[in-house]
C-alpha cells in the first residue's frame, strides 16, 4: 500500500503539471488568435490602399489615411503586446511541460532511476515555469527601454 501523503503530494503536483499545460495552451492560442486577426486586418488593409487610390470618389484621400493610420495602430498594438513572442514562447513551454509529463508517466529518462520521482518531475516543472517567467520579464525589460539605451 502507498502512504496517503505521498500519494496527495503526488496528486497536487500531477495537478500542478496539468494546470500549468492547460494555462500555456490557452495563452499560446489566445496570443496566436490575437496575432493573426490583427495582422489578416493590416494585410487588408494595406492592400484596399492602392485599390482605392485608382478610384475616383470623394473623400478617398481620407479614407486611404485612414487606413494607413489604422495600420499604424495595428503595428503598434502587435509590439507593445508582443502577441507573436508570446504565442510561440507560451506553446514552447506548453510542449516542455506535456513532454515532462510524458516522461514522467512512463517512468522514463530522469525519472527511470529517479529515488523520488515525483519531487523530480515537481522541480523540473517549476524549473520551466521560472525559466519561462523570467525570459518574459526580461522581454518586458526590453520592450520598454527608451530606444538607444543599452
Amino acid at each position: 500500500m502507498s502512504d496517503p501523503q505521498v500519494q496527495a503530494a503526488g496528486d497536487l503536483v500531477l495537478d500542478r503539471l496539468e494546470d500549468q499545460i492547460n494555462w500555456y495552451d490557452r495563452k499560446s492560442q489566445a496570443a496566436q488568435r490575437a496575432f493573426k486577426r490583427i495582422k489578416i486586418v493590416e494585410i487588408l488593409a494595406a492592400a484596399l490602399i492602392p485599390f482605392l487610390t485608382g478610384l475616383k470618389f470623394p473623400h478617398v484621400s481620407l479614407i486611404v489615411g485612414g487606413l494607413g493610420v489604422l495600420i499604424t495602430i495595428l503595428e503598434g498594438v502587435l509590439h507593445l503586446n508582443q502577441y507573436q513572442q508570446n504565442w510561440t514562447t507560451y506553446r514552447s513551454t506548453c510542449e516542455s511541460l506535456k513532454h515532462e509529463k510524458y516522461v514522467f508517466l512512463a517512468h522514463a529518462g530522469p525519472y527511470a532511476g529517479a529515488s523520488d520521482p515525483r519531487a523530480l518531475l515537481a522541480d523540473r516543472v517549476e524549473s520551466l515555469v521560472s525559466q519561462e517567467h523570467a525570459q518574459w520579464a526580461s522581454v518586458q525589460q526590453q520592450a520598454v527601454k527608451p530606444s538607444g539605451a543599452q
